[in-house]
């Protein structure tokens, strides 16, 4: 019997019958505009649906040009185009899957100057003001809308997905915070409606009855004077009259000022919304959202919130994910851990998307995992992030690898972050590894400082050994009351009522809400969010446990190396907290008095129980130089190679490309 019997029973979707109840959402990949984007596209997806996806949603193509999301056309809209994704939709097929297209208009959400929406208000993530949409033209973007639905039959197809949903043009239409309009376009509920209701017969004309529509729904807007949970449902049901086969479901806007999908969202956060949505309509309805695991999955539509679920950063970490859920190997998945370092992140910075836990991600054609032809004993020193990729890479390719740990487990800094809030889930990913170190036959050696004469026999030597805090930038550092972050997050130290954290980056921000709030549910359990982001009522007011001061010796706001996508959450959170932030420090001593400063130009005393290091790194590359560059090749990679900005995501990365080449 399956282990999940309700995850792997069939669902019928307009024309065809699912296999399964887990869809690979959309995602924007980097792929659509790069010039070899077809064929990784095709390498791409077909790998997922090789890995058990029986539906695939593609990222968002604009049915014109003024709905590209950036300057660079991503458009579906002419023979040519259609021709091109043969490719990805060939090899989707191949692979035993279907595949959608998603049509995305960004609306007043697209970065360049030719956006429209319904009215000219500008959006506060964009510094463009879009151009009121004549009536004329409202009529030829849902002619596009059918236009591009006929095309992605010809490029083979099953259907397609239509964003209505997270703040782009169609959400735009529905909302009176975006639509001003007074004509048959706006003013009243239908009029809002009517553009949303005529793009979905549109382009249920243009399918025809054989190929699956779906329509992007949102569950919940998240934003001020937008859809109710009434409204939602009211439109639930008229695109289904509609012709909509299947209904997805997303959260909030994109400007919206509470996190969707970030690690400070609990899993299944927001499936209460959802079964809304599924009690108001007879087509199939799907959650999304922070779903990772295929109990969490099973458990959504056994509860009756869904009938299917929607995994989109999930598929990214593991192509096989369901395949391996299927056979009840659950625990080999590589599961997404939430920290859009690698996929959104990549997005704003203009790199191709991929995954922190697997680079392989939308790099299929780039990095070729193939048996190695020699194989070597290869010892990798550190079993760190860096260092797990490598090893369990190198063995994965037929390569006799010792891994030495000087600790007692493995993880490195991965390890120490669990215990940071909203960063439980890279257990998960130190689960991965465990699995993998047993299935590939690493010789995993706990408690070894590994040394030149342990790592005679070896062929070739990989040093992962990572980094330490790093000491002496301010007078008096040997007071009793100064700590590294190692220790406050390992629990060698309990820090006193009064905290200062000295350095404001990744780890400086943790620190400081770890020991602000170390045991806040609202990152673990979806009721304690909703009532700490105040979804439906006014936030709960937070008590902090401690008194935190942040200090950066760099003036001007704290968190601008954060990532991207989740910063603004880190800065939100930090002020609720309470946490004091002085930038432009001067720092002068430590003594019994507590931290001594000058900023602004004056001279100020921190008074702190516990005064933490966060002041950067140093790489651990002793018994690299001990080795030298003799006979045998020694690598150096991760934090090891450079401290500086170390994350796990380019430590994996680095593992493994290197282990790809040995």
């Amino acid at each position: 019997m399956s282990a999940y019997p309700k995850l792997f029973s069939p669902l019928r979707v307009g024309p065809v019958e699912l296999p399964s109840r887990i869809i690979m959402g959309s995602m924007h990949t980097g792929l659509e505009a790069h010039p070899d984007g077809p064929a990784r596209m095709a390498a791409f997806y077909g790998a997922r649906a090789r890995g058990g996806a029986a539906l695939i949603v593609t990222g968002g193509w604009s049915p014109d040009p003024a709905g590209c999301l950036g300057p660079h056309p991503n458009v579906f809209a002419d023979a040519k185009t259609a021709q091109a994704h043969r490719a990805v939709t060939d090899a989707v097929h191949a692979g035993g899957g279907r595949i959608l297209l998603q049509l995305l208009h960004a609306g007043r959400y697209g970065q360049h100057e030719a956006i429209v929406a319904p009215s000219p208000l500008r959006a506060p993530i964009n510094s463009i003001t879009p151009r009121e949409m004549s009536a004329a033209e409202i009529e030829a973007t849902i002619a596009a809308y059918a236009r591009s639905a006929a095309l992605s039959a010809e490029a083979g197809y099953d259907g397609v997905e239509v964003m209505g949903s997270e703040g782009y043009l169609i959400t735009q239409f529905l909302a009176r915070r975006t639509n001003r309009r007074e004509d048959e376009w706006g003013g009243t509920r239908g009029g809002r409606a009517r553009f949303a209701i005529k793009v979905v017969e549109a382009v249920r004309a243009a399918l025809g009855p054989d190929r699956i529509l779906m329509f992007r729904l949102s569950a919940l807007d998240l934003v001020e004077d937008a859809q109710s949970s009434e409204d939602i449902c009211w439109l639930a049901r008229k695109i289904e009259a509609a012709g909509a086969d299947i209904l997805d479901t997303g959260i909030g806007w994109h400007e919206a000022r509470i996190p969707t999908i970030s690690q400070a969202v609990p899993r299944g956060a927001f499936t209460e919304a959802v079964r809304q949505v599924r009690e108001a309509v007879a087509i199939p309805v799907v959650a999304s959202n922070r779903i990772n695991t295929p109990d969490l999955a099973e458990a959504v539509i056994a509860r009756g919130d869904a009938d299917a679920v929607l995994m989109a950063r999930p598929f990214l970490a593991d192509a096989e994910l369901v395949a391996k859920a299927r056979a009840g190997e659950a625990r080999r998945i590589n599961s997404c851990i939430a920290c859009n370092q690698a996929c959104l992140d990549h997005l704003f910075e203009g790199k191709v998307a991929s995954c922190l836990v697997n680079p392989l991600a939308c790099n299929e054609t780039e990095i070729v995992i193939s048996p190695a032809r020699s194989p070597k004993r290869v010892a990798v020193v550190g079993a760190g992030p860096a260092g797990l990729a490598a090893a369990t890479t190198l063995a994965e390719r037929g390569h006799d690898v010792a891994l030495f740990e000087g600790t007692g487990r493995i993880g490195g800094q991965l390890a120490l972050a669990c215990v940071v809030p909203g960063k439980g889930e890279f257990h998960e990913t130190l689960r991965y590894f465990e699995n993998r170190i047993a299935e590939t036959g690493v010789d995993l050696r706990l408690s070894t400082e590994a040394d030149a004469a342990m790592l005679a026999g070896f062929d070739e030597v990989v040093i992962a050994a990572g980094v330490v805090p790093r000491r002496g930038v301010i007078p008096g550092e040997d007071h009793a009351s100064v700590v590294s972050y190692a220790d406050i997050l390992a629990g060698r130290h309990v820090a006193g009522k009064r905290v200062a954290v000295i350095g404001a980056g990744g780890i400086g921000f943790d620190i400081a809400l770890y020991l602000a709030e170390p045991d806040d549910a609202a990152q673990t359990e979806p009721a304690a969010f909703r009532e700490h982001w105040g979804i439906g009522a006014a936030p709960r007011k937070t008590s902090p446990v401690r008194q935190v001061t942040m200090l950066q010796r760099s003036p001007g706001a704290m968190g601008r190396s954060l990532g991207k996508t989740t910063g603004w959450v880190h800065r939100i959170e930090a002020a609720r907290a309470g946490i004091e932030q002085i930038s432009g420090v001067t720092y002068q001593g430590i003594d019994d008095a507590g931290l001594h400063i000058l900023a602004g130009g004056e001279k100020r005393l921190i008074e702190a129980d516990t005064i933490v290091l966060c002041a950067g790194q140093e790489e651990r590359r002793d018994l690299a130089a001990e080795l030298g560059m003799g006979a045998r090749p020694v690598h150096v990679i991760g934090g090891a190679r450079l401290a500086a900005n170390v994350d796990a995501k380019r430590a994996i990365d680095e593992g493994v490309r290197l282990a790809a080449t040995i």
